[in-house]
Formats: structure tokens, sequence, C-alpha cells
């Protein structure tokens, strides 16, 4: 009997602790580009799903059921000499591994809530494939985004200019009949708002030319949104907004800058987290403090304490985020000198912050985001500088810290809940 407790025990050592980890991480399932090739992994199993090189334009999407994969790049050669859009439109099944070309030409391609359908724009047109043929939905849209229960389209048109000035960007509504054979362009189509050819917060202004980012709350009763002025001015200030679902109600929350984070709900709430401050980041670590707005009430609350700057975020839940934070500092041309981040996390509810991970110096944690279902905090680990990192995964508080995938670039995971994550 000694003998067969002493045998038994031997055993369990030799077996690799990875065999007793948590289930939950072993059934993760993400996507994502590494050196120029689309993979996936699924718990420990990593897969090349792409056998030539490419350029991905965008961060592969999970359908809502993780069966299909979403995913853009440009084409290796265009089939028409003025195809001013060259990027194509795939997808890919999981269990057939197979993949398939959904359209050449267009891009901003996004799964409807539910089902298989593909939204995609293409030349300002807005359209949508059921992975076999598409429908033409409506003309002029710059953004867009499906109403939470697929039937619906919030666009916007952004500004043009005529000779006595701009004019204003324009949100609308776009109703799907029954049958889109039935589709007409512009019968389907009522104007939402007209948003001003000026906004502001506090002391800065900007120009109204395209509205972008669109993002239901989590009751649907409020759509946020990112007003920018033309290219080169929204380097440095552009304005978070918010609308009530009817229409009526209007608000510039603060202004922000593109290319740090977008706003982004509580799962549960009507709270909106937003990293605000304007001017980019070459102008300095300064000046970008991570706000959550709560809604309809529009009180605002400053999470980043004195002398931090936020360089990215993610909810946890309706009471907890995680922010990629750096300390206040100049720019430097210097990448060694350059501040990197590591990560906090926020209780809402509590004056509490916590430093919960711990990278070497000269490298920072990034795009941080938290898995529901899995119950597990995930980041990328690299240099400000670089476009590609590694994937890292650990518990909430920090602790059990892992190396999960190595020279990561554009990334989603699909959760079993059905929701989709990803930067």
């Amino acid at each position: 009997m000694r003998k067969l407790i002493l045998l038994l025990f031997c055993f369990l050592l030799i077996i690799p602790s990875e065999a007793w980890g948590d289930t939950t991480e072993n059934g993760l399932q993400a996507a994502f580009i590494r050196n120029g090739y689309l993979w996936i992994k699924i718990g420990v199993a990593e897969e090349q799903i792409t056998a030539e090189p490419g350029e991905f334009t965008n961060t592969p999407k999970w359908s809502y059921d993780g069966q299909w994969l979403l995913y853009e790049k440009e084409a290796q050669e265009s089939h028409s000499p003025d195809m001013e859009n060259r990027t194509e439109i795939w997808v890919y099944n999981v269990k057939s591994k197979k993949h398939k070309r959904i359209f050449q030409g267009g891009g901003n391609a996004k799964w409807a809530p539910s089902d298989y359908r593909i939204a995609f724009t293409s030349n300002g047109v807005l359209n949508i494939s059921d992975l076999d043929q598409f429908h033409n939905i409506a003309l002029g849209v710059d953004d867009y985004n499906w109403y939470p229960d697929g039937k619906s389209f919030i666009v916007s048109s952004s500004a043009v200019l005529k000779p006595d000035g701009w004019t204003s960007p324009t949100l609308y509504k776009v109703q799907l009949p029954a049958e889109l054979e039935n589709m007409n362009l512009t019968h389907h189509v009522k104007p939402f708002f007209t948003i001003p050819k000026e906004i502001g917060s506090g002391n800065a202004t900007i120009m109204s030319i395209n509205a972008t980012a669109l993002e239901f709350s989590p009751d649907g009763k409020w759509i946020s949104f990112i007003v920018s002025p033309t290219a080169s001015l929204a380097m440095d200030s552009d304005m978070v907004c918010v609308i009530s679902s009817n229409g009526k109600n209007f608000e510039v929350l603060d202004e922000m800058i593109l290319h740090l984070d977008v706003p982004k709900w509580a799962p549960g709430r009507n709270l909106l987290g937003y990293i605000a401050g304007g001017g980019r980041i070459v102008m300095g670590f300064k000046n970008k403090k991570l706000k959550v707005a709560e809604l309809p009430a529009f009180k605002t609350l400053n999470l980043t304490p004195a002398k931090f700057a936020e360089m990215g975020f993610t909810w946890v839940d309706n009471e907890r985020l995680v922010a990629s934070r750096v300390d206040e500092s100049e720019w430097s041309n210097d990448p060694q000198k350059r501040p990197e981040p590591t990560l906090c996390l926020i209780q809402l509810s509590k004056a509490q912050q916590t430093r919960i991970t711990y990278p070497k110096n000269s490298i920072g944690d990034y795009n941080p985001l938290y898995l529901k279902t899995a119950g597990k905090l995930t980041w990328i680990r690299k240099k400000l500088a670089e476009q590609k990192g590694d994937l890292w995964i650990a518990e909430l508080s920090g602790k059990n810290a892992k190396l999960w995938a190595k020279d990561v670039e554009k990334y989603s995971f699909y959760e079993n809940s059905g929701q989709k994550s990803g930067s």
C-alpha cells in the first residue's frame, strides 16, 4: 500500500503544472496577427490560419457564437485599376477551417449582434452580406453601428465643404425591412440629429466634421460617439459626446484625442468611461485623465491621481476598471527615457487604486482587457514605439501573471457569453 501511495505521489509530481490549471483559461479562444499572418489560439493550441503574409487593416472579429472569424486585409493586386480601396473582407470557419472572401473594396466590417450577417462600407455605401450575397443599405455613410436588436443602424454622414463653408455632420437611423430585396436606399432612412458646426468643452472648441465610434449604452437609451475636426487637427483635439436614443438630448462631455482609447460603457450600467484631455502624446505624457460619466445625471468622476496620465483602460464590472497608467513627464526623442505604463485596479465605490503589474524597466503594459467569462485580465507587454508585443494573462489582482502568446499585434478574444473583446 505504501509503495502504491509513493508511486501515485511521484506520478503527480511528473504531471506538468499546466494540466492542473484553471479550466476557464484552457477554454480561451483568441485571434491575432503575428508577423503578417492570422493566427487563432484555443486553450494552449496555436494555429496559423493564413498561408501567405498580408497587411491586415483591422482587428479580427468573432461572430456571436465564436464559429466564424471576420478579418480584413489588403489585396495582393487590385481587380480594377480605378479601385480606390483594395481592402478585402474575409471570413474563416473554425470547424471547416475554410476561408471565404465576402467583398473586395470595402472595410469597417462588423458582425450583426446575434446572427451571421456582416455590415460593411464601400466608397460611402453601407452594405449587408449574409455570407453569400450582399445588399446596398444606405448612401453617404461615414461610420455606423448596429442597433442592439440587429434590425436597424445608427449611421453618420460627414460634413462637406461648400462655397459658403462646411456643412454639419448628421446622424441617421436606417430601419431594415423584413426582406432586404425590398430595401429602398432613401425611404428607410430618417434624420436622427444634426450636430452643430462647432462644439466645445471648457476652453477647447472644434469644427464638427466627422462622427465616429458610435456605441449604445447597456440599456440602449444612450449613444456615445466621437466628433472630430479635419484630419490634422483631429490629432490634437476631439470631443466625446452622447445623445439619447430618441435624439432629443445631446451633450458634449469632454475633450479627448484619438489613438489612445475609445469611450467604453460599463457592462451593465449607464456609465461611460473615457480618457479626457487634448494634445497628442508627443506633446507630453500629461493631461490624460480617466473619467467616468453617469447618465442621465451627467455626473463626471475623475479617476486619475495627480502626476499620472492614462494610456488605456478596460471595464471589469460596473464598479471596477483597470487602467494603463504612466508617470506624468515630458516627451523624449530617446525611447529609453519615455515612461512606460503599468496596470492599476480602480474601484469606483472606494477611494482605492492598486498597482497590479510590475514589468521590467523600459517596457510597459498596454491595452488591458478583462475577460468576464474567464475571470482573467489580459494585456500587451511592449514598448510604446513598437507595434507588436507579448500577450499576457493573469488574475484580476495581477497574481499568476504569465506570457500567453508572443509577438501579437491586433487581437480579439471570444467569450462564451457571446461578448467579443479585442484591441
